[in-house]
């Protein structure tokens, strides 16, 4: 079994991912170990790569594996690049952000099965996922939460709206940068004392990383 797409593993779950395109998306994927049930956060291009990744995760369960959800965490182009395909591949229903999904299944004539809200959760089978929606990026933007199956502490999928050092783009707009400033820390930092967070391009950080420089970010208004 390869390490090198292995980000966390448990006795019960693994989350694996990959970088693709030129603007470096990262696509995970999520497997239980028991059921062999996975989860996909933002097939955002390459859909072989994503294929093989799939078939690499596969060596982590004990059962034979199904792809349950393909989740997207926002409707930019470069989120979705390879969603149709891999949804056609997999047969998995999709799901989006309420405020995102329209302009997906436009942009990509796909079909968003669910369409998430703030304080929905996702349980499938031992995976849990709780979303978090963060408006600022997008009006719809979904963090992904995962928790429990062994893990030290919550995983927050971020997408676009938490980096290393910052939150997403807001373009200069002080109105979308408070929403999102404001959603961030009240829905992420004030709920959770600590979590890994894995965004939806570059390196992973912690809770406990950034929290010192919120003050910091606000400030400065980006």
């Amino acid at each position: 079994m390869s390490t090198d797409t292995l980000r966390f593993s448990t006795d019960q779950v693994t989350v694996r991912s990959i970088s693709v395109s030129d603007m470096h998306n990262n696509v995970y994927v999520i497997t239980s170990r028991a059921t062999g049930a996975q989860i996909v956060i933002d097939a955002a291009d390459d859909a072989d790569a994503i294929a093989a990744l799939l078939a690499e995760a596969a060596g982590d369960a004990q059962s034979p594996v199904r792809v349950e959800w393909i989740l997207t965490t926002h409707q930019h182009w470069d989120h979705v690049r390879a969603l149709a395909a891999v949804a056609e591949a997999t047969g998995a229903p999709l799901a989006a952000g309420v405020d995102d999904g329209p302009a997906i299944e436009a942009a990509e004539r796909v079909r968003i099965e669910r369409q998430l809200a703030q304080g929905d959760r996702l349980e499938v089978g031992d995976l849990v996922l709780d979303c978090v929606h963060l408006r600022g990026h997008t009006p719809g933007s979904i963090a992904f939460v995962l928790s429990g199956a062994g893990l030290e502490r919550e995983i927050v999928f971020s997408g676009d709206s938490l980096f290393p050092g910052g939150l997403g783009n807001t373009w200069g707009d002080a109105a979308r940068f408070a929403a999102l400033y404001d959603d961030v820390v009240g829905r992420l930092f004030d709920v959770y004392d600590d979590a890994d967070v894995l965004p939806g391009h570059g390196d992973a950080t912690t809770l406990a990383a950034e929290r010192p420089h919120l003050a910091e970010w606000k400030e400065r208004g980006w």
